[in-house]
């Protein structure tokens, strides 16, 4: 039996209760969100735990996909974040082992994890979703829990206005007066009571309402077909000790059919929306087909080129053209007979002026008849449009979540592995940021797909698209342990662009073993201080732009002054002298200027600085660098000769 290396167990054990608690966390918080934006949908309806609870299971299905992306971020955060706080990472790779080798079991889990999501979306999803909204619509439809308050009118029973002035402890009503307008508010019925009771019947269909010492007053217009001829409106008045009122009032939770919500997109499989997708992109091409011939027949270019076509049939002898009209009337007519054309404005003009503005009328009424139908048109292909784009981004979808969680694992862990810090500080802002920015930039993808601007590949793979390079970038910096995070790294980069670079530092040593030979430095020091006359009377500070991009390549002249620098520094080094010790610190430190800022040169070179609008702004660059470089250079050939003065004083004392 394959045993597994303790390596590996030791660590699925930090990481898996890790992502155990994130997933559950990240859930928890997703919920709450969803109980906020469907809250009012369930307060004062009357459900039952059951009903919640049901929701509830099926909203955490539903969001399942939300939650598992940023939970694995911050369990591979804080995985290598702890493990690189307590230096047990850098235990791991002085001992040999690199960061991919440590990350390998885990690269297996998150394998093992998006093929399951991805099984997961295609298979639980559409009916958890199925079955939440169509929970919801149900919760919708259900009518609030009767709760009449005080000192106001109440409208939620339908076809009744209640006015209660008090409520006692035992659910009496004291002052109540009810409008009912069930039937009609041209036959309203007030009624007015000391108190009354109300309460549901045992199959929760009813409401009864019992009222006590009270009058009642309805009005009796349009009962009679006499009614209407009698100047005094006829009413009826009663006065009651005890008086029972039966409402039609279904206070059931009764659930939808489940079969509408299920032939959506959103209760397909991936087999189901392909066979949907085919069948719609068919019938979507049908109705554009359809669309382009009426408007084709209904404008003049098909008018003008039958005209056309009839015309050339006119002039070829003994021709004859034959028009039909309903397959039922026919003319011929000659090739001798001469063609008509006919002023449209001149028998407008014609017209009186009720026969002009008849006509006009009647232009005005075909065009918005056609108007109506070009638009009625467009609305049914942009619904066909609109819900094939829908399947789309839903086929894509099954798919997203499975890469995005592997990577947000390979952001989190090695960027865990950069920053070292363990715990829920940290980490949580860093998780939070990235799928802030994950979650802003996926739906600006999915709006962008499901109204039709861009192909629903391009809008759904999005955000992977984006944070695919994020991951690889860090992934390769912390397995080459680069330090991205560090803001003196930054901070001397740009130093050193500006031109404003840390000073030399050279101390005295307590022992030394080798003096240095001053005479053998003085020809040393002033070669090189005729190097540097000769190198800034041939490097000039602007460079012809055409000749910049041709040479290409790095400065070599510089690198052996800076490399016949280092020489001479590292052997007076050695020396016991304060005073050349600290002349040694005026030299500059040359490194990092590339005067071309490119490696092409020669014809390739040239073309990339012409073709390219980057060649300008890298060609302005390397003449700051150049300006730089030559300020570095005169200060070389500045302390070389002072450096040879102070040498030669100190020979002839000596």
């Amino acid at each position: 039996m394959l045993k597994i290396k303790r390596l590996y167990t030791f660590m699925l054990q930090t990481f898996l209760p890790l992502f155990i608690m994130t997933f559950g966390i990240c859930l928890f918080i997703v919920l709450m969100q969803f109980l906020w934006r469907y809250i009012d949908d369930m307060v004062g309806k009357g459900l039952g735990i059951p009903v919640l609870g049901e929701m509830f299971f099926y909203a955490g299905l539903s969001l399942f996909p939300m939650a598992l992306p940023l939970a694995i971020l911050l369990a591979s955060l804080m995985t290598f974040g702890n493990l690189g706080e307590r230096l047990e990472l850098l235990a791991m790779k002085s001992a040999g082992v690199s960061l991919i080798h440590i990350m390998r079991p885990l690269i297996i889990t998150m394998g093992l994890i998006s093929i399951g999501a991805f099984f997961f979306q295609n298979n639980v999803m559409p009916v958890a979703q199925v079955k939440l909204y169509t929970l919801l619509y149900s919760m919708r439809q259900k009518s609030p829990e009767l709760d009449i308050p005080e000192g106001v009118f109440y409208g939620e029973i339908t076809g009744y206005n209640v006015y209660v002035k008090e409520k006692d402890k035992t659910g009496l009503l004291k002052d109540v007066m009810i409008y009912d307008y069930s039937k009609g508010f041209n036959k309203t019925s007030v009624i007015v009571a000391d108190s009354g009771r109300l309460k549901t019947s045992a199959d929760k269909l009813f409401l009864v309402l019992s009222l006590f010492n009270g009058e009642s007053f309805e009005n009796m217009e349009n009962q009679s077909g006499s009614s209407s001829k009698k100047t005094a409106v006829p009413y009826r008045r009663e006065t009651f000790e005890n008086k029972e009122i039966l409402i039609e009032f279904d206070a059931n939770f009764s659930r939808s059919d489940e079969s509408l919500m299920a032939n959506q997109y959103m209760g397909k499989q991936l087999n189901d929306l392909q066979t949907s997708i085919d069948s719609m992109s068919v019938r979507l091409d049908s109705i554009k087909a359809l669309n382009a011939k009426n408007v084709y027949d209904m404008s003049y270019k098909r008018t003008f080129s039958k005209s056309k076509k009839e015309s050339v049939l006119q002039e070829e002898p003994g021709a004859a053209v034959v028009a039909s009209t309903n397959n039922t009337d026919s003319l011929t007519k000659k090739s001798d007979e001469p063609v008509k054309v006919i002023n449209f404005d001149s028998l407008y003009l014609a017209e009186t002026p009720s026969g002009q503005a008849a006509l006009l009328v009647r232009a005005k009424s075909n065009i918005e008849s056609v108007k109506a139908d070009y638009y009625f048109k467009a609305a049914t292909q942009g619904d066909e449009a609109y819900k094939l784009r829908r399947h789309l981004t839903e086929w894509h979808k099954k798919f997203t979540l499975s890469f995005a969680c592997i990577v947000f694992f390979f952001i989190g862990a090695p960027l865990g592995a950069i920053i070292r810090k363990g715990g829920l500080g940290m980490p949580v802002v860093i998780s939070v940021i990235l799928f802030i920015f994950y979650y802003i930039v996926d739906n600006i993808g999915f709006k962008m797909a499901r109204d039709g601007i861009w192909p629903a590949w391009e809008g759904m793979w999005l955000s992977s698209a984006v944070l695919a390079p994020l991951g690889i970038f860090l992934t390769y910096k912390a397995v080459n342990d680069s330090v991205i995070l560090n803001a003196d790294t930054y901070l001397n980069a740009l130093k050193n662009f500006i031109g404003k670079r840390a000073g030399r530092k050279v101390e005295k040593k307590e022992v030394i073993i080798f003096t240095p030979d001053y005479a053998g430095l003085l020809p040393r020091l002033d070669k090189l201080a005729e190097n540097c006359v000769v190198y800034l009377k041939n490097h000039k500070r602007w460079l012809n732009y055409f000749t910049f991009w041709k040479q290409g390549g790095k400065d070599h002249t510089a690198e052996q002054l800076a490399a016949e620098m280092e020489g001479i520094i590292e052997e007076l080094g050695n020396s016991d002298q304060n005073l050349i010790l600290n002349k040694l610190m005026d030299y500059p430190v040359i490194g990092g200027y590339n005067q071309r800022n490119t490696h092409f040169k020669g014809k390739i070179g040239l073309a990339l600085g012409i073709f390219f609008p980057v060649g300008l702004p890298i060609y302005l660059l390397a003449t700051y660098q150049r300006k730089l470089l030559r300020h570095d250079i005169q200060v070389v050939q500045k302390t070389s000769q002072e450096l040879e003065d102070m040498i030669s004083n100190l020979e002839t004392k000596n």
